[in-house]
Order: structure tokens, then sequence, then C-alpha cells
């Protein structure tokens, strides 16, 4: 399988961020003005910076009162106050470790003598009063700081609900319906003032033309020029082209490289025509020599210019019309075929959406006129989409028809259910005279597509992307099974989670940017959960996801380091070593523990979490192994004291309690060992040290072998022990010293009982041992001609209670 380099991973990410970037959000008035706001820099005095934040918040608290129901200015209210909280946060933050140092100091010097004791010297008195005035002043720079954000998160919230109020009242305004009279006829009567102030306009545009042609600034105008027209169209295709041909080449086949494609695309599209607008912009603007008018108005052009791009691109590149095997989603041809020309005509409308917005503010329009522009723009907008909805209807008729029917997830059916609905109520709220609801639901319907459609490519491309990084059988996950000694099911587990939690991540992102248009956004969202969770508190212990997420980082590259060390460990350093592989193999389990403790004290400090604060767990604890972890604790105790005193370990053949087999693991809670039958048994660590245990193989114990031979009365004795000694002497599994003997243990009156002993290195070679015996000591004895002793028949004699050998049969 071939894999992609390095630097071409890197050019691809780049790519992505930066089309990120560069999309935009909800163009802004050019009208909007924002403050700058104080900066909380650590070289600054306290006292001024925190007076000159509260200047600036009775600032936007004045403005707020006094601004006009506009909700651009109001959102620009509302980020100021949340810089302003977040610096008053900081300040608090930095204050706070002063006092800390201060009050430090003052313990140290210890209380002022009382009466009647020796007095302190003067300069201690004086760094006494001192530290005093000091702890003073901080404590009331930090309540000051306290108060300030309390206050800012306050004004937050109030702009938010004025700009919702103010948002619910204008789309309940309703004009004149254009089915009546009074619509055309008001805008008749404003249409000669329109028609001069858009007269000023197009005077502003030729002027600007006519300057750009200018000698000093045409031939940057004509070079600009011919730079975009070549952007739009062959530039484009070349670097479509391109794009193509390295991916072909260097990513390995799969779904990343189809899902990278499309996100590929959707940039290429976006940024060639963004690009070029730019380059058109800076051709009639070389020398500063547009109106200001006018510049505010190419300006929103070109922030209009990218996302439209982007939405022609994105649409362009799921529907894939050239390329079917491509395709993300799960459509017909005959469907990609007829929505083909729909994302550029979306992408379009949104552009002809600002470029008429922004003209009528610039030029002044009167209310007739931006009320037939939103009339006809959602009507243009919410068309396109019922247009495109009735095509894929007819087309799934068709299908349904011929009986290939294709399943769709839930969502699809439920976002084109609401589409439809939306159309039918923006189509209905034109011509009820509420242009302003039927706008916004048009928009909503463009901005929702955009957010959804976005979402599912790089919710594709993130997945593709873990999967193939992280394959068991691609070559950056053998890398990571060779380098960290990785199973393939860990690696697979890992691409789940990592893309579980992307997905989560992406999910927040796309529900905060669709509450843009309400006045809310990403930032507010995670600003949101990030204030419910740092107001959690349990007990004395305070939850910061920051420190939380450093925490998670360092307890991840902590046990990155513990598995490099432990694999050091059993293949480099311990093998060299004179330990035994039982003894290696304890070593590294009980500094792995040693180490995952340590790697989790340092989680613990990252996350500012102090043993002070781990009281209540310790003491919640306490009452828990008081009653059900009892059990728990005492295995965990005598599982370190079995890895410390090795009276047992990994590779001993040990027998207890009915269970016997070798030592194959020694966990924290219980320990593993494999039995004859290659079963698993596994045995609480407290047996090992409250039972009698037999070990085997402690101590390096030699195996004993002892055969038993059963011989006729008549049997040469010198001859049979010849022979036995004869064996055990030359089987090579059998050692010299201790030497092997042959004794005669008994003579009855059927057979004389001869027992060979041997030693052999280990117990567990014993058994085998004795059966090769056993078949060369048949061998010697039959070529001897000695046969074995062959037990005597057993008569069963009938003994009562009246047999014939019943005492009280009779004579």
């Amino acid at each position: 399988m071939r894999t992609f380099p390095r630097p071409f991973l890197a050019l691809s990410l780049t790519l992505t961020l930066l089309g990120l970037g560069v999309l935009p959000a909800r163009a802004q008035s050019p009208s909007s003005s924002t403050a700058t706001p104080a900066s909380a820099s650590s070289t600054q005095d306290p006292a001024q910076a925190l007076v000159a934040l509260s200047k600036q918040l009775d600032s936007i608290k004045t403005t707020l009162n006094t601004k006009a129901s506009d909700g651009t200015p109001l959102n620009d209210l509302r980020t100021q106050a949340g810089t302003l909280q977040q610096q008053a946060s900081q300040w608090v933050e930095t204050l706070t470790p002063q006092l800390d140092s201060v009050q430090s100091r003052l313990t140290v010097l210890g209380p002022p003598p009382t009466a009647g004791a020796p007095p302190e010297t003067a300069a201690v008195s004086q760094q006494r009063r001192q530290l005093t005035r000091d702890q003073g002043k901080l404590d009331g720079e930090i309540k000051q700081a306290q108060l300030l954000n309390q206050d800012a998160a306050k004004l937050t919230t109030e702009i938010a609900e004025t700009r919702s109020e103010q948002f619910q009242m204008q789309l309940a305004t309703r004009t004149a319906s254009p089915l009546s009279i009074k619509f055309w006829s008001d805008l008749a009567h404003a249409f000669p003032d329109d028609s001069t102030r858009l007269k000023r306009i197009r005077g502003l545009l030729a002027d600007g033309f006519a300057d750009a042609w200018q000698a000093e600034n045409r031939m940057p105008f004509v070079l600009c020029m011919l730079g975009a027209a070549l952007l739009i169209v062959p530039g484009r295709k070349l670097i479509e082209r391109l794009i193509f041909a390295l991916v072909l080449r260097y990513m390995p086949e799969g779904h990343f490289r189809r899902s990278a494609l499309a996100v590929m695309f959707t940039l290429s599209v976006t940024l060639s025509i963004g690009v070029a607008v730019w380059l058109i912009y800076q051709g009639l603007n070389w020398n500063g020599t547009l109106d200001e008018d006018i510049d505010a108005l190419m300006l929103a052009l070109i922030r209009a210019a990218f996302f439209a791009a982007f939405v022609a691109g994105l649409g362009r590149a799921l529907i894939s019309f050239h390329h079917p095997s491509w395709r993300l989603p799960n459509l017909m041809d005959a469907t990609a075929k007829v929505l083909r020309w729909f994302p550029w005509l979306l992408g379009g409308a949104f552009l002809l959406l600002i470029t008429l917005e922004h003209l009528n503010a610039i030029a002044g329009s009167s209310l007739p006129a931006a009320v037939c522009t939103r009339a006809a723009l959602a009507l243009l907008i919410s068309g396109l989409i019922g247009a495109a909805l009735l095509r894929v209807k007819r087309i799934k008729r068709s299908q349904d028809h011929e009986h290939r029917q294709t399943k769709h997830a839930l969502w699809v059916g439920a976002l084109a259910g609401l589409a439809t609905a939306g159309v039918i109520v923006a189509w209905i709220a034109v011509f009820a005279g509420y242009v302003a609801f039927a706008f916004f639901i048009s928009w909503q319907m463009l901005w929702i597509g955009m957010i959804v459609t976005s979402l599912y490519m790089l919710t594709h491309l993130q997945h593709d992307l873990f999967e193939t990084l992280l394959s068991p059988k691609g070559r950056s996950g053998q890398r990571l099974q060779t380098a960290f000694n990785i199973s393939p099911g860990t690696l697979e587990q890992s691409s789940t989670v990592l893309s579980a939690v992307c997905r989560v991540l992406l999910l927040l992102v796309a529900v905060g940017t669709l509450l843009m248009p309400f006045g809310g956004g990403p930032n507010d969202l995670f600003s949101h959960i990030g204030n419910v969770f740092v107001g959690l508190k349990v007990g004395e212990l305070t939850i910061k996801p920051g420190a939380i997420f450093n925490a998670l980082l360092v307890f991840i590259a902590g046990l990155l380091v513990v598995r490099v060390i432990k694999r050091w460990l059993s293949e480099e350093l311990l093998p060299k070593t004179k330990f035994d592989v039982g003894m290696q193999m304890s070593i590294v389990t009980l500094l792995n523990y040693v180490a995952v403790v340590i790697v989790f004290a340092l989680a613990l400090k990252t996350a500012d979490v102090s043993l002070q604060s781990l009281t209540w767990i310790a003491s919640a604890l306490s009452v828990g192994i008081g009653f059900g972890l009892q059990a728990i604790v005492s295995n965990f105790i005598s599982g370190l004291i079995l890895l410390a005193e090795q009276p047992v370990k990994v590779g001993d053949w040990v027998s207890m309690s009915g269970v016997e087999g070798d030592v194959k693991r020694i966990n924290v809670r219980a320990t593993e060992i494999q039995l004859w039958d290659r079963s698993t048994m596994i045995v609480p660590n407290s047996q090992f040290i409250t039972q009698n245990l037999r070990n085997v193989t402690h101590g390096n114990a030699l195996g004993r072998v002892k055969v038993s031979l059963p011989m006729p009365l008549g049997t040469d004795a010198a001859k049979m022990r010849e022979i036995m000694l004869g064996a055990l002497n030359d089987n090579e599994s059998t050692l010299e010293t201790p030497a092997p003997y042959v004794r005669l243990d008994d003579v009855t009156g059927s057979a004389m009982t001869f027992s060979g002993v041997a030693y052999v290195r280990s117990p567990r070679d014993a058994s085998a041992v004795k059966s090769d015996l056993l078949f060369d000591l048949l061998a010697r004895l039959e070529k001897a001609q000695l046969p074995l002793s062959t037990p005597q028949s057993m008569i069963v004699r009938n003994l009562g209670p009246l047999g014939e050998d019943s005492p009280a049969a009779p004579g």
C-alpha cells in the first residue's frame, strides 16, 4: 500500500486550515465600529488598568442605552463586553499568586509581638507594615477585578437579550404585500430619489475605473484584471488537474483519497474565485484612488465572493458530476446531473444578495426599494431551493417507478422536509407582507445548507484520515506498532475514539455557527460550555477545561514515555543482566506501576488539583474500603508484596489448593496461572500470602525421577541393579551429580520391588525423562529375558451372613 509523503500531507492540512480561515462568517456592515479594549498586560499598573476597564464598561453601558435598534452594533458591544470579561479574569489570575506570596511572607514573619514580649527590630516592623499594605492593596484589586468580571458577564447577557428582542421585532414587522397596489405605488414614488442615489454610486464607480486607467495605474490595473480572468476559469481548472494528479500519485487508495479530493476541490474553487475578486479590487484601488463608499462596497464584495465561491465549490465537490466514483454522498448520476448547476446558482444568489444589501446601505435607498430588493432575493433563493427539491423529487419518483430504491439517512429526509416547508413559508410570507421574515427564512436555508454540507464533508475527512493513519495494515500503522509496540486492536480503537472526539468538536462548531444569525456563534457556545465547567465545583475541587486538556496531554505523553521505557528495559537492558525471565518481568511490572502513579500525579499537578482538594475523595474511599473495597485493596497490597519479595515470580511452577500450573503474569489484583490443559486460572493475590503455597521451581530446584519395577522372586538382584543403573546413567537428561542410584525397596511373597532414582535440571523435565527411562528399561529387560512380576488373580468369595466361611455357618 502506497502512502503520501509528509510534505504533501502538511500542504493538504495547510490548505484546509487556510480554507476554513478565509471562510467569512456573515458579511458585516462597513459602518460597524469596534472600540479597542484595554489590554491586561502584566507590565501595567493593576490599579490603572482596572480603572480603565471600569471606564470602558461604563462606556459600553452608555452606548447600549443610546444605540438604535441595529443588530450589528450590538454584536460589537457584546464582543467588547466579552473581551473585558476575559481581561478582568486575567487580572484575577495574575494578582492571586502575588497575594498568596505576600500572605506566605507574613506567615513567615509571624504575628506581631504582644505586650510584654521583646520588641522586634525596626527592619522587621517596617517590612511587616509594607507587606500589610501590599496585602490590603492586592486584596482590593482582586475584589475589584472580580466585580468587573461579574458586571461584564451580566452586561453580555443583557446585550444578548436586547438583540434577541430587536431581532424578534424586526421579523414581526409587516409591510404592504407585493400583490397590493400600495406596494408598487410606494416603490414608484420612491423611484426618482433612488435613481438619483444609484446614479451617484455609478458615477463613483466610473471615476474609480477612470482613475485606474491613468498612466501611473494602468499597468497594475491591466495585470490584475488579466490575473483575475486567468484565475477564474483556466487557472482553476489547471489547479484542479494538478491536485488530481498529485492525489492519484501520492495518496494511498481508499476513502481518504476521495474525501481529501473533495476538500481540495472546494478550496480550489474558493481560493481561485476569491483571489480573483481580490485582484480586481487591487487593480481598481492600486494607489488608494477609490472613494470611501466604493472601497467599503468592494471589501464587502471580496468577503461575499469568498463565501459564494465556497458554497459553489462545496456543492460542486459533493455532487462530483464528472467523477461519480469520487462522490461522497449516495447520489444517483441522474440526480447529480439535474443538480450540477445549482451550487453555482446559489453562490451567485448569495453574491447578489450581499451586493444589493451593501449597495442599498451605501446609496441610502428608500424603505420601499429595500423591501422590494429583499422580497426579490427571498423569492430567488427559496425558488432555487424549491426547484432543486422538485427536480430531485421527480428523479426519485422515476426511480421508485423502476423499483430501484436507494435508502438515505433519516437526517437527509428531515432536512429535505424542512427545506420544503421553508420554501413554502418564505413564499407565503413574501406575499403576506412579512418580507423581513421571508428574507430571514431564505437566508437561513442557504446558511444551514452550507453548514450541514461542510460538516458532512469534514466529518468524512477526519474519519478517513484517522482510519488511514491508524490502520494496522497501513504503513503508518505498522510503524506505530513497531515503534511503540501497539497492538492492531489498540490502533483500531484509537482511530474510533479520535474520530468520535473530532466529530463531537465539529458538531459543536457547527451548532455555534448556526447560532450566529441569532446573535451567537462558536465562541459564545464554547464560552458558555467553559463557564459551566469553570463554575463546576466538587468540594474544594474546581474544574477548568484548559487545565483538564493540558492534564490529558501530560498523561498521554507520560504513558507513551513509560511504554518506551518498558520496552527498552524488557528488550535491551534486562536481558543483558543475570536476572532470570521471571525476575525481569517482575521488575518491569513493578516499575510500570510506579511510573504510572508518577505520571498520574504529574497530570493532577497540571490540572491544578492539590491533595487538599482530594481529601473528600480520600474520606469517601476510606468508608468504601472498610466495606466493599477491602478485598480489592488486600489483593492490591498482596500483589505489591509478590512483586517486591519474589516468593512467586513469572515462570514458576506452583501448586496450591488444587491449582497447579505455571505463573504467566502477576497483575495488580490477581495472578494468572496456566494449567496443564492450557487453560488459565485467575487467583487473587491475597491467597499467595495467606495460604500454604508449594513453589516447585523456587530456588532453581532440581527435578527428581523415580522408577519402580516389580520383579519375580527368582530375579537376579545384582543383574537387575546393573540394568537399571545403566539405563539411568545412559540417559542424556539425567545429571551426574547427584549420581543416580538403585535400591531394593521391598520383598513380598510374590515379588521384589526395585526403585531407581535420578535427577534432572528442572522439575518440568521429570515426567518426560521418566517416560524415556521406562521405554528404555522395558527394552533392556526384554533383551535380558527378565520378565516383570504379574499380579496374582483375585478370588471373590461369599463371606456371609451364612456363607461357608461365616462363623455362624453350621458345622
